[in-house]
């Protein structure tokens, strides 16, 4: 199975995820790019193609998704966009805020499977 690179928006700016195969589910991509950009926190991956939007499962396969556009696959943006805090940045019953966790290696999937950034 080939890797290649998809590319996804994540703040405004184009970020190249490496090492992904038809195999590499959204999970996996979105961790690892949370990862890389250092903030935790809840996020989706996001297909859009003009007005449309699609929010991609966690289970489902980025390049699979892109491949079925065909011709118009050039024209469609993953999109990572965060929906809400992680279980860490919720804040305890007492009012105060939590310590916010930074994933390590080891915790992240994406880093096992051999994804990286530019």
């Amino acid at each position: 199975m080939r890797a290649m690179e998809l590319k996804v928006w994540v703040d405004g700016v184009q970020r190249i995820v490496c090492g992904v195969t038809e195999l590499t589910t959204c999970q996996e991509v979105v961790i690892a790019l949370a990862q890389a950009i250092g903030r935790t926190g809840r996020y989706t991956l996001i297909e859009k193609w003009r007005e449309t939007e699609r929010h991609l499962a966690p289970h489902e396969n980025p390049v699979v998704s892109l491949n079925k556009w065909g011709q118009y696959a050039s024209d469609v943006q993953l999109v990572l966009q965060r929906t809400g805090p992680s279980l860490s940045e919720r804040p305890n019953s007492d009012g105060s805020a939590r310590e916010i966790l930074m994933m390590t290696a080891c915790e992240c999937p994406g880093a096992c499977f051999g994804l990286s950034f530019s």
